[in-house]
């Protein structure tokens, strides 16, 4: 049991990571841009299908990594530039509708260009092992990578926002955009650098699971309701809240979904623990999200004097 809670709670923070990866991006367009955008995930999904690609265009991983970021973060400046700029005065309502129209159409030439079937990347060779965690209890090395990466973006992004000019400006951009534009800062073109570098983060999430999982259509709608979750849950417009927030979300689900079933056996017998687990695991996330919210409703971390 302690090998097995070892491993999903490793799973839990290779989970939590990539939701850090995919929130990050969301809380800043939101809490900045106050736009609802329910295509983030897209990004995710756009960032495995390029890196799938381009590993098939030159072999290497680190290179198809690479321009699959550049891929995201061009694509992202093309949605900002060409459909998005035109939604930020308009209402939360408006703003849904056409993300989500976003979403259908991606997803449907998704599979116009490479299929409907499932694809996949190879784990690359310098990361392909394992590490000995107990006797007989191995885990991927390239998880770890994944965890570990997700931890120095998170540390990188701490630094941005909170000890350079341009991270100055978002956070006074997230306080009160109307009066940072009023103080001469081009607001649009900080709406734009904030979209298209939270477009890449999630684009960056979906390379690093593309090994580990099938790079399918709509993979991205799923992970984008947990980061919906992480970013109430962490405060809107905080980058320390989407951190903590989704380390919080990615080991609780996967801890609960791995042990539900052994908890309720405590009190109930094993077939009714088995029939009622799925539907509490699946549930967790979005009680605890509403404990918290009771007790503090603008998150665990909210920006300071924030104005909706």
């Amino acid at each position: 049991m302690s090998g097995l809670f070892i491993v999903q709670l490793l799973n839990g923070l290779q989970l939590g990571v990539l939701l850090f990866l995919i929130a990050a991006g969301l809380t800043l367009v939101f809490g900045v841009m106050n736009f609802i955008n329910l295509a983030h995930g897209v990004q995710y999904m756009l960032g495995a299908y390029l890196a799938v690609m381009f590993y098939g265009y030159t072999g290497h991983f680190l290179v198809a990594v690479l321009l699959a970021l550049v891929a995201t973060l061009l694509f992202g400046l093309l949605l900002e530039t060409v459909i998005f700029r035109r939604l930020y005065a308009r209402d939360h309502l408006d703003q849904l509708l056409a993300t989500f129209g976003i979403i259908l159409f991606l997803n449907e030439a998704v599979k116009t260009v490479w299929g409907a079937a499932p694809l996949s990347l190879p784990i690359p060779e310098l990361l392909s092992g394992s590490v000995p965690l107990a006797p007989g209890l191995n885990y991927p090395v390239y998880r770890f990578a994944i965890i570990g990466s997700g931890f120095v973006v998170g540390a990188a992004l701490y630094a941005v926002v909170n000890h350079t000019r341009i991270g100055m400006l978002i956070r006074a951009g997230a306080h009160n955009a109307p009066m940072v534009s009023a103080l001469g800062v081009d607001i649009g073109r900080l709406f734009m650098l904030v979209f298209a570098f939270g477009a890449m983060l999630a684009g960056f999430a979906g390379i690093m699971v593309a090994p580990v999982f099938s790079v399918e259509p709509g993979m991205g709608d799923s992970v984008l309701i947990l980061a919906f979750v992480v970013i109430v849950i962490g405060g809107i417009g905080s980058i320390r809240g989407a951190f903590f927030g989704a380390l919080l979300v990615g080991v609780i689900d996967t801890l609960g979904r791995s042990f539900m079933v052994d908890l309720l056996r405590i009190g109930v017998s094993t077939g009714q623990a088995r029939a009622v687990a799925p539907a509490l695991s699946s549930m967790l996330i979005y009680v605890i999200m509403a404990v918290i919210l009771a007790m503090r409703p603008e998150g665990l971390f909210p920006v300071k004097g924030r104005q909706g």
